[in-house]
């Protein structure tokens, strides 16, 4: 057992394609899993020229507004680290915990990294996904987000919003914590 409290933070992220370096992080969204009210968000401008459509599509955000309107990132890593060091306090390690973490996870990790030099979340990540593969027994596809909302009903919907996002995650990994793995762990 540890004396580290372990804070779990709910992540989510919009980018201008599949891959950090290649494409850009375009907007991150963080909440406290445990306290979704307290929460992070900000607009990134593009390291480079290069979007694949269907992902701009998708969220709504312009490339060239974002050049303009977005922070630099280096601010926003540093902006979102000092987020996370006060949610962590001194005795506290922050998890990161995404829907489909390895993707997001890629992308702070290499911006992270990359802008400022060290990841606050270290180099791992909680995957809803596979949490909630775990606690159920289900397949791989049964893991989408829409199966999933079938069986927690979660009163968030996702938007592709990174902050809503991150809430409606947070809301999911507390029900598969709270619901599921309850329910797993007295059989």
């Amino acid at each position: 057992m540890t004396d580290v409290e372990e804070i779990f933070v709910s992540v989510d992220i919009e980018t201008s394609g599949p891959i950090p370096g290649d494409y850009s992080l375009l907007s991150i969204g963080a909440c406290s899993a445990y306290d979704p009210d307290n929460g992070f968000s900000c607009k990134v401008k593009p390291i480079n020229e290069n979007f694949q459509p269907e992902a701009l599509e998708v969220t709504g955000l312009s490339m060239e507004r974002l050049k303009i309107q977005g922070l630099d990132p280096e601010k926003a890593m540093k902006a979102f680290s000092t987020w996370l060091s006060t949610l962590a306090g001194s005795d506290g390690s922050v998890i990161f915990v995404g829907f489909n973490a390895p993707f997001d996870w890629s992308f702070i990790n290499y911006y992270f990294h990359h802008f400022i030099g060290e990841n606050p979340f270290g180099f791992t990540a909680l995957d809803i996904k596979a949490l909630y593969m775990g606690a159920t027994g289900c397949s791989w596809g049964d893991t989408r987000s829409s199966k999933m909302a079938e069986v927690l009903k979660p009163t968030l919907i996702g938007t592709h919003d990174a902050l809503q996002d991150a809430r409606f995650q947070a809301e999911v990994f507390r029900r598969i914590r709270g619901e599921l793995m309850e329910v797993s762990s007295h059989n």
